[in-house]
């Protein structure tokens, strides 16, 4: 089992830097790959969309098109974290961020295995 929890959103100007982190219980959390997905508020009926995702073993990463080049996922795996640093923010960024589990790394949500309650990230034109 395990259990995630989101920490860092908010509020930011277009533009602007914000950095995520998820902090994860348990001691084998280097055994998991790491997501981070997005939902946007104001539009219930879109599905949660992939961001971004870091493999457990030899830190691979993944980007979604639309973040690529602005936002770099890491984790720290002494540390139980994984980072989601988001730089050059736009207003189509606004949703609440998820990070995920899973046991091997993928941009489906559905191979993720354990999700967290999410944080606010807001950002103003």
């Amino acid at each position: 089992q395990v259990q995630l929890v989101e920490s860092g959103g908010g509020l930011v100007q277009a533009g602007g830097p914000l950095r995520l982190s998820c902090a994860a219980s348990g001691r084998t959390f280097g055994r998991y790959a790491m997501g981070w997905f997005r939902q946007a508020p104001q539009a219930p009926g879109k599905e949660r969309e992939f961001v971004a995702a870091i493999s457990g073993n030899y830190g691979i990463t993944y980007y979604a098109d639309s973040v690529k080049g602005r936002f770099t996922i890491s984790r720290d795996n002494a540390k139980n974290t994984v980072y989601l640093q988001m730089n050059s923010l736009k207003p189509e960024d606004t949703a609440v961020y998820y990070c995920a589990a899973a046991l091997r790394v993928s941009y489906l949500k559905g191979e993720y295995d354990y999700w967290g309650q999410g944080t606010q990230v807001t950002v103003s034109s």
